[in-house]
Parts: C-alpha cells; structure tokens; sequence
C-alpha cells in the first residue's frame, strides 16, 4: 500500500479545488447558521429578528430538512446539466440568501430566504461529495475523505469563532463575512475548477428528477434498512440541537464573561456563537485518535456507544451556569460525534448491495433531513416551555398578577425584561439566579439525553433482534 505522502501527491488539482471550495462554503454557512438561531429569536433592539423559539424552530427545521433531501433531485440536475454551472448556480443562490436573511425582517419573507439559502446549499452538497469520489480511488479515497472531512471542521471552526466576534458589533457584519466568503469560491470555480468527465445522459431532465425519485422508493422496499434508518431521525434529531437549542441556552443561562475575563476577553466578547465552534475545533484536534479507536469496533457497536457519550455530552451542556463544564460537555459530545456520525456513513457504504451503493448513500441523507425537522420542533414551544428565560419570566409575571406592555417595536423583548427587574427588585444575575432556581430550565437535558439514549437502546435492540447476527453485507 503507497505511503501517506505518495497518496497526497497523487491528488489531481481539481481534488485540491474541491477541497478549498468545501472549506468557504462551510466557512460562509456554519459562520451563518450557529449563529442562526439567535438571530432569529433575540430581542430586536440588538438588530436581531426577535422571533418567538416556536418560529425559529419552525423555519431552521422545515429549510434545513430541505437541504438534506433536495440533493437526491439536485444530484440528478447536476449530472444532467453540469458540475461546473450547477455551482456557478449555488454560489449566486448562496450570496443572494445571505443578503436576504440579512436584510429581510417579517416572518414570512425570512422563512423564504432560508428556504431560498438551503436550495443553494442542496445544489452545491451532492457535487462536491461526488468530485472527491470521482478524484480518489480504492486505495485512496480513505485519506481523501478524511482531508474532505478536514475541510468541513476547519469550515466549521473559523466560521462561527469568526461570527461569535462580529454579531456582537452588528448583526449585518455576519452576513456580510458569509456572501464575501462564499464569493471567494467564483474564482475557484471559473478559473481553476475542470470538471471530470460525465457518462452522456441522454435522458431529460425531469426523466432523470423521475428516476432519482423511484430510487429511492427501490432502495426503500427494503425493511430492516427502514428500520435502521427511522433509528437514526433520532440520533440526529438529538444531534442537532447543537444549532437548534444550544446557543439560546448558553445565551440566557452561561456566565460567559467569567471565562472571557480569564481568557483576557472584554465583557461580552467571548459569545455563545464562538463556544459552539468549539465543537469542529475538538473535532479537528482529536478525530484521528477517536477514528484509530473506533475502527476496532464494527459499526453498529461504535454507534451505539458514540450515541451514548453523545447523550452525556448533552447532559453537561444543558445542566450548568459554568462556562468550564459546559466546554467539558462540547468536548465530550464531540467525542460521542465523531464515534458515530461517520459510522453512519460507513454502516450504509457496508449494507448497500454492489449494485446500489450509490443508492443507498443517497438515501442515507433521509434520517438527516428527518432528524433536522423534528430538532426544530422539540426547539420551538417545548424548549421555550421548559428553558427560554424570556417565556419563564413571562410565566413569573402572570403568575404575581403583574400587568406588562405587549412585545412590540417600542417595547422589546430586553425592555420588558428591565422592567421586570426593576419590579422585582433585582440585578441580571439575581434575575437569572432566581429563574434557574425556581423554573428549573436545565431539565430540558432530560429530554435531549433521553432521545439519544433511546436511539442507542434501539439500535441494541435492532443489532440483536433485526439483524440477528447477519454481516454487515447480508442485510437483505
């Protein structure tokens, strides 16, 4: 087997594009999206949207599923049409989204731009996944991936720790910072990008739309892949409350300016959006090791218990007011992810027959899409229910008879917490204080834990009982 740097070496230029591409986009999109939901729920005399938690979930989850099941009919237009101008098409879709979540203010119009943005993203995913299949071979497309799976956390972790700096200054800076960032890919695409060769389609495109459709419905008929797949809208129903619940969480509950002060920070520039990005930075530092040891598993074990510490990982973020622990549960829910999140991918590569490889990989984005949807409904009014400081407070208010101006323009949301303040008589921390104590919001971890938990019980239950010790590939 050639070595790691004779492997390198034998990437052709257009691995390297695609590469670069990947890390923008992912740059512009998660410097957008963990900061997303914030944006759209905090008060808007901070220049956010001032959403309720039931919309915000309503419009991350419904675009979001989008952008993972869309790739199963825009891979299809792409292979039809072109690679090159596919992405000539997301990019422009991209740097338009951007500018409309940045400049569109009323509830409808912004759950179209998203909608809208997830479209740009749904064309560019299948076509870079497919750029770094076609570049690599048998004997490389291990080290291939993994510097593709590289490309997204490094993407992953500039993006937000970047944002986590400029919302605070003005929430139009991060808009900006991801329509420049996704630009920089035009020069990629238009001066350095050669598409590899198609296999002629002479088939039209809505043949080809009709067909990606039926495929999914062949690959469907079989059960215990079902079954394994509606497993996994937990998982990732779970997962995603990184983006969904956790920066709202840490924005209302964590004493982040302790930890700031520590680090040398100003008050108020060590923000929740830079702590999420600590998850790719983990990630980054540790996926090798994490990888070495759970290659020693087969699949189905490795889920299970990546799923498991993921679980716990949840219950540090969400159970504490202290910066330090809830950087211990980023840590250990990237733990838990990397453990399981790619032995998603390859369980599915394993099980899918020769002939329906590609097939079944592109059925596999279903429990995401899936998973994406559900996570917003569990953010919106249950969490706000259990753990948004503001829906808490308004349920202290009613509860002493106390009569408060309706959320408005003239009244926001920070207003109507100051006069709350002002009547009980306390400080923002006393205020906190006294909510964490009285309403308890940190049991939300319950319901988070809980779901994972569950996923990794049925994913025993479906090794033991489903599969009944068939091999990876007789899962017929």
């Amino acid at each position: 087997m050639a070595g790691l740097g004779t492997v390198i070496k034998s990437f052709k230029r257009v691995f390297w594009i695609s590469n670069l591409m990947e890390l923008f986009e992912r740059w512009a999109w998660y410097g957008f999206y963990n900061a997303l939901a914030l944006y759209l729920t905090l008060s808007r005399d901070t220049g956010a949207l001032g959403f309720t938690q039931a919309q915000k979930g309503l419009i991350m989850g419904t675009g979001s599923m989008l952008l993972y099941f869309l790739p199963l009919i825009t891979g299809a237009i792409a292979d039809k049409i072109g690679y090159k101008k596919v992405l000539i098409l997301s990019f422009t879709m991209y740097v338009m989204g951007y500018f409309m979540m940045g400049h569109f203010q009323t509830y409808g119009t912004i759950f179209f731009a998203y909608i809208f943005l997830a479209t740009a993203g749904a064309f560019f995913k299948p076509i870079v996944s497919a750029m770094i299949a076609k570049t690599t071979t048998a004997e490389t497309s291990s080290i291939g991936f993994g510097i593709f799976y590289m490309m997204i956390n490094v993407g992953g972790f500039i993006g937000p720790f970047v944002s986590g700096l400029l919302y605070k200054i003005n929430w139009n800076y991060v808009f900006w910072m991801s329509m420049i960032t996704i630009a920089i890919n035009y020069i990629f695409v238009f001066f350095f990008f050669r598409e590899p060769g198609r296999e002629k389609n002479t088939a039209s495109l809505g043949k080809n739309i009709v067909q990606a459709l039926q495929n999914i419905l062949v690959t469907l008929s079989n059960w215990r892949y079902v079954i394994f797949l509606v497993i996994m809208i937990l998982f990732w129903t779970a997962f995603n409350q990184l983006y969904y619940s956790f920066p709202v969480f840490l924005d209302d509950w964590v004493d982040l300016d302790k930890l700031g002060i520590l680090l040398g920070m100003e008050p108020g520039q060590l923000t929740a959006v830079t702590l999420t990005s600590l998850d790719a930075f983990f990630i980054i530092l540790l996926q090798l090791i994490i990888s070495s040891i759970a290659m020693r598993f087969k699949p189905l074990q490795a889920m299970m218990t990546g799923i498991m510490i993921l679980a716990g990982g949840l219950f540090f973020m969400f159970t504490s007011q202290h910066a330090w622990v809830v950087i211990f549960g980023i840590l250990v829910f990237a733990i838990g992810e990397m453990a399981s999140s790619p032995k998603f991918t390859e369980y599915v590569g394993r099980i899918a027959p020769p002939d329906k490889k590609a097939l079944y990989m592109g059925t596999s984005f279903l429990p995401i899409a899936a998973g994406h949807f559900l996570a917003g409904i569990l953010s919106g009014k249950l969490y706000a229910g259990i753990s948004e400081k503001f829906t808490l407070l308004t349920r202290e208010i009613a509860a002493r008879g106390i009569s408060m101006p309706e959320i408005s323009a003239g009244f926001t949301q920070n207003d109507y917490v100051h006069r709350a303040q002002e009547i009980f008589g306390m400080n923002s921390t006393e205020l906190n204080r006294y909510l964490w104590d009285h309403y308890h919001p940190s049991h939300i971890w319950i319901l988070f834990s809980g779901i994972a938990v569950f996923a990794s019980i049925l994913l025993f239950f479906y090794d033991r009982f489903i599969l009944k010790g068939r091999v990876a590939n007789d899962h017929t």
